[in-house]
């Protein structure tokens, strides 16, 4: 009996132009695919309706049933994946395991732990490049060191990025590599703990016309097609980046590519320095003296700031999973600057609702709005909620759309005078740069 070559699908959910998914069908066939749900990962998430594990569900299921109309089979468990690989290999003879690498933290402790378990048994694991562009070291300084600014690792990107790096792996032709097995049960919502969420998720449909339109749309949070909204897709992989980049470049949307180096910059980021994750990328700001009113924050949290263009994106997140990333820029602006609350405690509940959330872009953009990033721009950067609505919604279509009682008595006034909150958060940061202790 043929060994098996299992292939784990984590971040990569898809069956076309997948990197690792192509080498396992072309370099050893028999190839079983299967999906572990992470049950320390499931306990930690609060609302058990979240969106995110609904729609791993639904593509899920959408694989599942695609690869059985070819005879095969998408194998899904439920569990500690160590211990599900402990199982996997007790009951089926493994030849070798593939899979697409992945960069966070915890995903490199379970990655090492798997490994250990699979070289004891002689099993080889084979990891790939798939969820960005330019992975670990591939991009560095001319001195060797990894790229803490984004404009000259921009710069870089596009001085080396090549067809090459954009070319499809057409894993999709290969269906004749697949283990040929019998239908298995899928696991449902309920066996997960969880229940159906209600939030709709974007179309996983590349829309040629917003990336080319994208420099024109892309700040005005009212229009409906104004920006891809793909971040779901590229978070779990339903999408190829090399897919987007490709259609980026030959539409020459220069500025729709920029966004996609971004997140590999964060990715990288995270990658060379893992302590972000926890602290602030320039350590000194972690000194500043934050304040910690848990009322400011909930009224925060629920869209009662009494600054309108701040409401208006917590109320859409809060309804749809999903914020207009130029808004979402002021309301963590507004968290750290005007509230003077630690940005982490804005990224831990972007965490909690973002149906795109992602590690690395979350971390990033929330320390280079904060001022405590690696970000050329200096600390003194303060968004005026009220000025940038009047220049991204002049005509009030989003405020009206999510603050409806605006203009009324039933709407709260403003938390802090903008002028005050602004010269304390700057007073504060200014203390820390300057060496002075909080």
């Amino acid at each position: 009996m043929k060994k098996l070559t299992v292939f784990w699908f984590r971040r990569d959910l898809r069956l076309k132009d997948n990197h690792g998914l192509f080498r396992a069908l072309t370099e050893d066939g028999n190839v079983q695919p299967i999906f572990i749900f992470d049950s320390e990962i499931l306990s930690r998430l609060e609302d058990r309706n979240d969106a995110r594990v609904s729609f791993l569900a639904e593509t899920l299921q959408e694989m599942k049933v695609r690869l059985q109309k070819k005879g095969a089979d998408l194998w899904i468990y439920r569990g500690s994946p160590v211990e599900i690989w402990k199982r996997l290999l007790n009951e089926h003879r493994v030849g070798a395991v593939y899979a697409n690498r992945d960069y966070e933290p915890e995903a490199l402790t379970r990655d090492r732990a798997i490994q250990r378990l699979l070289e004891a048994r002689g099993i080889p694991f084979h990891l790939s490049k798939d969820q960005c562009l330019f992975e670990t070291d591939e991009v560095l300084s001319g001195q060797g060191t990894p790229y803490t600014v984004f404009t000259p690792y921009k710069k870089k990107v596009l001085s080396v990025l090549t067809e090459k790096d954009l070319k499809p792996f057409r894993s999709e032709d290969q269906e004749s590599s697949f283990n040929r097995t019998s239908a298995t049960r899928m696991i449902s919502l309920k066996d997960l703990g969880f229940e159906p969420s209600s939030l709709a998720f974007p179309e996983r449909k590349i829309l040629r016309s917003v990336i080319s339109g994208y420099p024109k749309t892309r700040d005005f949070p009212a229009l409906s097609k104004g920006t891809s909204r793909l971040g779901l897709h590229l978070r779990f992989g339903t999408l190829s980046i090399r897919e987007l980049a490709r259609i980026a470049r030959d539409l020459k949307a220069d500025t729709y590519l920029s966004e996609l180096i971004w997140r590999d910059f964060f990715m990288q980021i995270l990658w060379h320095f893992p302590k972000v994750k926890k602290q602030s990328f320039r350590e000194a700001f972690d000194r500043i003296k934050w304040r910690t009113s848990k009322t400011d924050f909930q009224r925060w949290c629920a869209g009662e700031t009494g600054f309108p263009w701040v409401d208006a994106g917590m109320r859409e997140l809060n309804e749809t999973g999903f914020m207009h990333n130029r808004v979402r820029m002021a309301t963590a602006s507004f968290l750290t600057k005007h509230l003077l609350i630690h940005w982490s405690e804005g990224e831990r509940h972007f965490a909690r609702r973002l149906l795109d959330y992602d590690l690395s872009a979350n971390n990033g953009n929330w320390q280079w709005v904060a001022g405590t990033g690696c970000d050329a721009a200096p600390y003194f950067r303060v968004f005026n909620p009220d000025l940038q609505a009047k220049k991204f919604d002049p005509d009030g279509e989003y405020l009206r759309r999510w603050v409806p009682e605006l203009g009324t008595s039933k709407y709260p006034k403003p938390m802090v005078d903008h002028d005050e909150a602004r010269g304390r958060a700057l007073s504060e940061y200014s203390k820390v740069s300057k060496g002075k202790s909080p």
